[in-house]
């Protein structure tokens, strides 16, 4: 495992992969016969480091993406169907789903469309989110059995806060109090 991070990866391979194509258009044929010895053994060891370098990549990313609870990965806009769906049945409506989620964010009406449209994932959904509403460490209980006010990550305890304001407003309970304004 390298020390480097994405980004320096992604930097050097940019950079080996522009030498690569520098030494490919050289005409061999105008080299004398050690510099085209020398040529080939720098294209090839280019190519391997190129190589090495994408399976790191490769390999981080998975560690990273290992690591990661899957719910960060999954599209924000394959879960928000869900979310309304649930109220629904309830006699709740989807502007109330996005006035909760728009509270909780800070985004707006069409800039929560928007994101939904990108079809960003939950930690770039909640990333990019203008403003978590400073009441939203208010909202406490239990979702999907762990106590909201208990999870450490960050991203994690954003993800439950927005599962129990849509359990809530599933329940039947009041926008005032679902908003953590009473």
């Amino acid at each position: 495992m390298s020390d480097f991070t994405s980004e320096e990866l992604t930097e050097a391979h940019r950079a080996l992969l522009s030498t690569l194509h520098k030494c490919d258009k050289i005409d061999a044929t105008k080299l004398g016969k050690s510099q085209q010895t020398l040529l080939e053994r720098r294209i090839a060891a280019l190519k391997i480091a190129l190589m090495l370098i994408e399976k790191e990549h490769s390999q981080k990313n998975r560690r990273d993406n290992v690591m990661k609870p899957r719910i960060y990965t999954t599209a924000f806009s394959k879960v928000y169907p869900l979310l309304v769906q649930k109220v629904e049945k309830k006699g709740r409506t989807k502007e109330e789903v996005d006035m909760v989620i728009c509270w909780l964010t800070g985004y707006g009406e069409h800039d929560l469309q928007a994101q939904i449209d990108k079809g960003v994932d939950f930690e770039t959904f909640f990333a990019e989110a203008p403003k978590i509403n400073p009441n939203a460490d208010k909202i406490k209980g239990v979702i999907c059995g762990v106590r909201v006010e208990e999870i450490e990550d960050p991203l994690m305890k954003k993800i439950r806060w927005l599962d129990k304001l849509v359990d809530e407003l599933a329940k039947g309970k009041s926008l005032d109090k679902i908003l953590r304004e009473k």
